[in-house]
């Protein structure tokens, strides 16, 4: 079977001299390996369509494992991810997290919308690091169907005036008295409230327009980071290293 589709390089292996296992994020069958031969060859014509973070159009040939790489086409690179460590940590520490929540084809499409948006964003310097790590935490959450309880307090149904608590592993809102009563400090001022109840909520065009001052976007990172591990199966493995050189 052969199907044309577009993806981006989440990741590759290399195989002997020239050949490459390609980790894809596709709308049509969501993440998949593909081998894709001779493409680290200059001369072959799959190198420039799967590079790492290439978003291309793919013609593919299933096999009884694995999928090849028949023609490639870039239809868009993020070249400016390698200007500093920060930035291509970040890359690649979405990248692992897109990889690893492996979407089905129903919600591929939209997973691959949020990342590509979080990539251009990254590379073109238009949102801090850290915001745009914490929008890709909480909005993938979302679209894979783990949307935290954020209108009102689960204890009192205050909706805000203070500070509060997003339980990470039970998705709930707390506010300050309530927290206090069952022994749990609180983790978000209003601008992290507010940020928190945007990246959920806002339609996809809107997603990225707010600001925040330090100290809120620092406990919403917190805050976004904590819930996203709460329901992932292992931590990834670039996250220890991100730490280090994320501002």
């Amino acid at each position: 079977m052969q199907i044309a589709t577009t993806g981006l390089v989440l990741r590759q292996v290399k195989v002997g001299e020239a050949d490459q296992i390609l980790t894809l994020l596709t709308p049509e069958l969501g993440v998949i390996s593909a081998s894709a031969r001779g493409s680290l060859r200059l001369k072959n014509k799959l190198f420039s369509a799967c590079g790492l973070f290439c978003y291309s159009e793919f013609t593919l040939t299933s096999g009884r494992t694995t999928w090849f790489i028949d023609a490639a086409q870039v239809r868009r690179t993020f070249h400016s991810l390698s200007r500093s460590v920060e930035t291509s940590s970040l890359a690649i520490y979405l990248a692992e997290l897109a990889a690893a929540q492996a979407p089905a084809p129903a919600e591929a499409g939209a997973l691959l919308r949020l990342l590509l948006n979080c990539l251009y964003m990254l590379s073109e310097a238009k949102r801090l690091p850290r915001q745009i790590k914490a929008i890709y935490e909480l909005r993938s959450m979302v679209l894979g169907g783990y949307m935290p309880d954020i209108l009102a307090c689960a204890g009192c149904g205050r909706y805000e005036g203070g500070d509060f608590r997003l339980d990470p592993r039970e998705g709930v809102l707390l506010c300050a008295d309530c927290a206090a009563r069952q022994d749990r400090p609180t983790n978000l001022d209003a601008g992290a409230l507010y940020a928190l109840r945007h990246i959920c909520l806002a339609e996809d065009d809107k997603l990225f327009n707010f600001t925040l001052k330090p100290a809120s976007l620092a406990r919403l990172g917190k805050v976004s980071e904590a819930y996203h591990l709460a329901r992932a199966e292992q931590i990834p493995k670039s996250l220890d290293f991100l730490k280090t050189v994320l501002e």
